[in-house]
């Protein structure tokens, strides 16, 4: 699974599988190695993050503070899924 980035025990990261068609621009986190219960966000053509589900369970004080981080570094993140996929599509 490619790494964005991580804050503090959490990974942010893309599943190196995202369908066919490609899913619209999201990233996964997960604290510890990467499982299927992961949460997952979508990240908007504006930068901001909505939450698709929190599977893992991450409390929501703490995931507040990943998504607004997320969000600052949201023009990484879209470079990043260029770079490993080719292309991206924004969910809104």
């Amino acid at each position: 699974m490619p790494q964005v980035f991580k804050i503090g025990s959490y990974f942010v990261f893309f599943w190196t599988n995202e369908n066919d068609p490609l899913e619209p621009i999201h990233v996964h986190v997960a604290q510890g190695k990467p499982s299927e219960s992961t949460t997952k966000i979508w990240i908007t053509r504006s930068g901001k993050c909505l939450l698709c589900n929190n599977k893992s369970k991450i409390p929501t004080h703490t995931l507040r503070n990943i998504m607004r981080i997320i969000e600052a570094r949201s023009a990484e993140v879209v470079q990043k899924w260029i770079g490993y996929f080719g292309e991206v599509e924004y969910y809104i």
